[in-house]
């Protein structure tokens, strides 16, 4: 469905993805996992068409995106959540959802759409006339997770969604995760430093370091993977 090949990104000299190799099945749920810096989520907003790939091809459903603008790959059906939420903070929930459907124009889906966001999560709905910035982070990262599903994404790009959250909000935030995977099939690619809880919820894991994958396997593997489990996991 979605495929980077020998993908090269720079950031002015700095030699960011060096010739990456990655796939992503339709129906799937992908975690990257790496440390700081090793070039996740450029991967994300090289994908997205943020960041411009200097050398090499992405292709989407066999159609090449490599210089597509990133509205158009939206258009297309590839949405990111990006690290650290990047909501807009003046507008109330309600706005925010609608931003999130700005290049649709089929009013009943729309609305159908905000009611399945206010399901994944209620306190949305409690407060959806409350201004996107006075919610706590936990509440910040679930309106980015909406706002980003209005837009019915084919493939879902998350990056960093654990980041800053308390425990528990993280395991609920990875329970809706999965459960957008399984209700509407929406393929998933996460970029995320908790390996433990990425590679528990993924299908298949690869694993980068500076700018290259050096591993890739299923989820299951990677989380008894010794050099995994040293490198990533704590153990």
């Amino acid at each position: 469905m979605l495929k980077l090949k020998d993908v090269h990104t720079y950031y002015g000299n700095i030699h960011a993805l060096k010739g990456i190799n990655l796939e992503v099945t339709e129906g799937e749920v992908i975690s990257l996992i790496g440390a700081n810096g090793a070039g996740k989520s450029t991967t994300l907003m090289t994908t997205s068409g943020i960041v411009p790939a200097k050398q090499g091809s992405i292709t989407f459903k066999g159609q090449d995106i490599t210089h597509m603008p990133s509205d158009d790959i939206v258009k297309l059906g590839i949405c990111q959540v990006p690290e650290g939420r990047r909501i807009f903070p003046y507008l109330t929930i309600a706005e925010n959802l609608d931003m999130g459907a700005f290049l649709r124009n089929d009013a009943n889906e729309i609305k159908k759409d905000i009611e399945y966001a206010y399901s994944l999560f209620p306190i949305l709905a409690e407060r959806r006339n409350q201004a996107g910035g006075t919610l706590s982070g936990g509440e910040q990262q679930m309106l980015a997770i909406s706002r980003a599903l209005m837009s019915r994404p084919k493939v879902l790009l998350l990056d960093e969604p654990s980041l800053g959250l308390a425990p528990i909000i993280v395991k609920q935030i990875f329970d809706i995760i999965k459960k957008i995977n399984e209700d509407n099939k929406t393929t998933i690619f996460i970029v995320e430093q908790n390996a433990n809880l990425a590679l528990k919820a993924a299908d298949r894991g690869y694993v980068m370091e500076n700018g290259v994958i050096t591993i890739s396997d299923t989820g299951e593997n990677l989380l008894v993977n010794e050099d995994i489990k040293k490198a990533y996991l704590g153990m």
